[in-house]
């Protein structure tokens, strides 16, 4: 594409994200416009239309485009125990302290379609913590929300989540939690019975809790500067002293107007622990 043809795209882009926002109230206006400007460009080809405005049409006018829409700008690519030396921190460093509450709340925010929920139930199950434990799981995508909700996989990602489990060092074996059939993977429902499933946007919700514990893992890395900032105040918001965020591998605090409310925990591991500031 030549400069001019960018910089009308990258208009067009800007007044669907508006649209998305002032009609839908999902607002992506301060997410990472390279990552934005790649899924619309998916999302054109995929559904046929020769032009951004032409998918902004189609949006608008069509209620069954919204969550198709919604599954182009969410991200929905997870795994159970997903870089499992995160849950091995969790188990030998976090846990010890969070043992000392008569009783948690932990959030994980951007829940997607449950694979980390999960692998931090059956983690707290293991270390003998899931009773005195509710679990909050937001999203902003409802279909999303929905899938997390069934806990429902495919078969043949079982292996890689038996694996990630064992590295973490999980002590029971994965398929205590799950039974098989028509080459799915479904969770015991068991596991649902401390978790709330709830829609919730970084951009523009507030906190509705004190948490002991949030857990937000590649979900900022899609969004600009100022955004991330606002998360990032939204978790200190929840925390009060000693408690403990969970971040991805490439995110940080280091550049947040908040680190200052926070210190390394587990640095390799991108866990912070709140602090009185």
């Amino acid at each position: 594409m030549t400069d001019a043809q960018v910089k009308v795209e990258d208009l067009e882009i800007r007044l669907l994200l508006d649209a998305l926002y002032y009609r839908f109230h999902y607002d992506f206006r301060n997410y990472a416009m390279s990552s934005i400007r790649r899924r619309l460009r998916q999302a054109r080809v995929d559904m046929g239309c020769a032009t951004i405005s032409a998918l902004q049409e189609k949006v608008l006018h069509d209620a069954d485009m919204l969550p198709q829409m919604l599954r182009y700008l969410t991200v929905q690519v997870s795994e159970m125990f997903r870089d499992p030396g995160y849950f091995k921190a969790i188990r030998e460093h976090v846990v010890p302290h969070l043992r000392t509450y008569p009783s948690l709340k932990v959030w994980v925010a951007g829940c997607s379609t449950g694979e980390e929920l999960y692998s931090l139930v059956i983690l707290f199950r293991e270390a003998g913590l899931e009773e005195r434990t509710l679990f909050y799981a937001t999203d902003i995508n409802p279909d999303a929300l929905a899938r997390a909700q069934a806990g429902v996989y495919d078969l043949e990602r079982v292996r890689k989540f038996t694996e990630n489990h064992r590295l973490s060092g999980g002590d029971t074996s994965l398929s205590d939690y799950y039974h098989t059939g028509y080459d799915r993977c479904v969770l015991d429902k068991s596991l649902r019975r401390n978790v709330v499933f709830s829609d919730h946007s970084l951009v523009s919700d507030q906190v509705f809790g004190e948490m002991q514990f949030v857990s937000c893992r590649n979900v900022m890395i899609y969004f600009d500067r100022a955004l991330q900032d606002r998360a990032i105040g939204l978790f200190r918001d929840a925390l009060p002293r000693n408690a403990f965020l969970g971040l991805g591998a490439k995110e940080t605090l280091r550049f947040s107007g908040h680190a200052a409310a926070f210190r390394d925990f587990v640095p390799a591991e991108k866990i912070y622990q709140r602090t009185g500031a």
